[in-house]
């Protein structure tokens, strides 16, 4: 379009009447691609994609986003958080050149196709998946952090409904983007007054304006469907010293008469007479329906590959602890992080690492690396979900991301920002401390016995969990270096270094972590002990008494369950008795993937799983643990008990 050319990046002061007049005809078509998408699918919400409309022609036209900038690491970024508006977004990105309309509107919500009923990134232009409302701006804060951090010009617009503005998670993300003064991000509210259920201020009353200004951010307002005035206010909130808010006043359905202002065709698509109506109105008509459902039954199309982005860091040399050291895992892990962030802290050619907190910095050990990389620590305060969703989006745009917080918060309270970092492809760090049992006198609330399970039921999610500060140094180094969402996972007290047979560091010196290693602590050929995390150390404890009774047992530890070697695991334990023990709920970590492994692959053997059963004891960690039998005395009583 020719007022691309005039707008793009804002040059212009102001649309012309030529250029409000071109956006004015690019958007009815969109209207007729979005009606026709959501009517072809017989689902969809079509009403709010009209509402937005406008809203999408002009900001496309302006921002620094092209179909040719679609991968590009210096475009803008555009958050959708309303994401069921897909078939208006998608009908806009296809007026500008992204992909072809009639195959957009064909293929909408047809099964395999790229054009899902929400926004996602195998669309080329999409940069976030959204649906989940009250997201999106959390997402736009970690572009925009990620675009600071890199040294990059690009900005960041969130659009956003109106209903989804009294969500905590938004209000979140408002007061970190304030607090880090992110004047590289915009928000914008399509405010339209209807939800689903009806009226804003029957389903649940809120002061949208005042929610922002009490936040601090810059409101403007401006009519939603006149290009002139949104270009306008656009421009005045890119300029803005301090983070600001569109707020365009809309109407949702517009342009089809029937649909204005009607909370029922939010989630409803045209049929029959109104279809063919809603058409006409738009100046197309049906033919180009059966068109559409003729194309449907075609050829499937491909949409954009989107691949995790592998950071470049140096390392470093991983240090080594003696059996003389007295340390945690989660010292080891601190040290580690901050040592890799000062050797690559303002470096060209080094991936800049993002280190979110949220309230625990001296506790999860973060405050190492806040000192070395000041500029790039940021405090989140005590606000977990935002942060979850900030830290995932920041993965992807060109920086390695890391999160540490207590295990309860960084994943059990978090699971479906998770769950939706996993669905992203995003690539962010999560460290979890105080995790499992021994979390010790924090009791019951605090303590985090899941986190294996809640991941496992991801598709993309890789757990750590080291058994020593030794380990946790090396799975550290290599997590930062790696793509993809991976947790690594300690608990919170002082741990003994863990030794081989001949009393040195077994994960000391060479010693190179790896995905999915099985480590040989202790030979043996009466039974086998699978250990995960922590209790590495108990097992070899118990291995070494039940010696002394003549039974002669065989310790394995893999820090990494949701990937271990199976071919190794059933060369190690042959047909000899398995118990298997952790910090963790029995029946969703190692030792029952393991179980699962073997019935899998038909082999029999006998299995007792010695995990977290029930809600833990408050009290020192030794004393919680040893109650759930997870000593070492618990573990040598479960090898006699398997043995009988």
């Amino acid at each position: 379009m020719k007022v691309t050319e005039e707008i793009r990046n804002f040059k212009a002061e102001a649309i012309s009447e030529a250029g409000a007049a071109e956006l004015r005809e690019a958007a009815r078509d969109a209207r007729v691609w979005a009606v026709a998408a959501t009517s072809a699918a017989k689902s969809g919400h079509p009403a709010g994609a009209l509402s937005s409309m406008d809203i999408y022609i002009t900001l496309l036209g302006a921002a620094n986003v092209s179909s040719e900038l679609a991968d590009s690491p210096e475009r803008d970024r555009i958050v959708v958080s309303h994401g069921h508006t897909s078939a208006g977004f998608y009908a806009a990105l296809a007026e500008y050149g992204f992909f072809p309309a009639h195959e957009m509107a064909a293929n909408f919500r047809r099964a395999g196709s790229p054009y899902q009923g929400h926004v996602e990134r195998c669309v080329p232009g999409v940069d976030w998946g959204t649906g989940n409302l009250g997201q999106g701006l959390a997402a736009g804060v970690g572009f925009a952090l990620a675009a600071r951090a890199r040294g990059s010009n690009y900005h960041t617009w969130v659009v956003m409904g109106d209903g989804e503005q009294v969500k905590g998670q938004l209000a979140e993300a408002r007061r970190i983007a304030m607090k880090e003064r992110l004047t590289n991000l915009t928000a914008i509210v399509d405010w339209n007054d209807i939800q689903i259920s009806g009226r804003l201020e029957e389903v649940m009353p809120a002061d949208i304006p005042a929610l922002w200004a009490a936040d601090g951010w810059r409101v403007i307002k401006c009519c939603g469907h006149d290009y002139c005035e949104i270009y306008k206010a656009l421009k005045e909130a890119k300029n803005s010293a301090v983070p600001a808010v569109v707020l365009c006043k809309t109407t949702m359905g517009k342009g089809v008469s029937f649909m204005e202002d009607v909370a029922d065709y939010h989630g409803k698509p045209a049929a029959g007479e109104k279809l063919e109506q809603a058409l006409k109105e738009l100046g197309s008509d049906v033919s180009l329906f059966d068109a559409l459902l003729e194309e449907r039954k075609g050829a499937m199309p491909k949409g954009r590959s989107v691949t995790h982005e592998k950071p470049v860091l140096c390392t470093g040399r991983p240090h080594t602890y003696t059996k003389e050291d007295k340390k945690d895992n989660r010292w080891a892990f601190g040290r580690a992080l901050a040592e890799v962030g000062e050797l690559n802290y303002k470096k060209s050619g080094s991936t800049p690492i993002l280190v979110f907190d949220c309230d625990l910095a001296g506790s999860v050990r973060v405050d190492g690396f806040a000192k070395a990389c000041p500029e790039n620590f940021i405090e989140a305060g005590i606000q977990e979900h935002a942060t979850a969703t900030a830290a995932g989006a920041a993965s992807v745009a060109g920086v390695a991301s890391v999160w540490a917080d207590f295990g309860v918060f960084g994943s059990d309270e978090v699971y479906n920002q998770q769950r939706l970092n996993d669905i992203n492809r995003a690539g962010v760090k999560t460290v979890l401390t105080h995790t499992g049992l021994d979390v010790g006198e924090d009791g019951m609330t605090h303590q985090c016995i899941d986190y294996v399970g809640l991941l496992a039921n991801t598709y993309g999610w890789n757990i750590v969990v080291p058994a020593d500060p030794n380990q946790t140094d090396r799975a550290t180094r290599w997590m930062l270096t790696q793509p993809g969402n991976i947790c690594l996972a300690m608990g919170r007290s002082s741990l003994p270094v863990i030794l081989d047979e001949k009393g040195e560091p077994f994960y000391g010196g060479d010693y190179e972590f790896r995905d999915g290693k099985i480590d040989l602590l202790r030979g043996g050929k009466d039974a086998v002990v699978l250990a995960m995390g922590h209790l590495a150390g108990r097992a070899v404890e118990a291995a070494e008494a039940l010696a002394e009774e003549g039974i002669s047992v065989k310790v394995l530890h893999c820090a990494t369950p949701l990937t271990m070697d199976k071919e190794r695991l059933f060369a190690e334990v042959g047909d000899m008795p398995l118990v298997s023990c952790e910090d963790h709920n029995a029946q969703t970590g190692i030792g029952n993937i393991a179980a699962a492994a073997f019935a899998r692959a038909g082999k029999a053997l006998k299995i007792k799983n010695v995990g977290v059963t029930r809600y833990g004891l408050s009290g020192r960690n030794t004393d919680v643990l040893a109650d759930m039998g997870l000593c070492a005395e618990g573990i040598a009583a479960a090898v006699r008990e398997i043995l009988k």
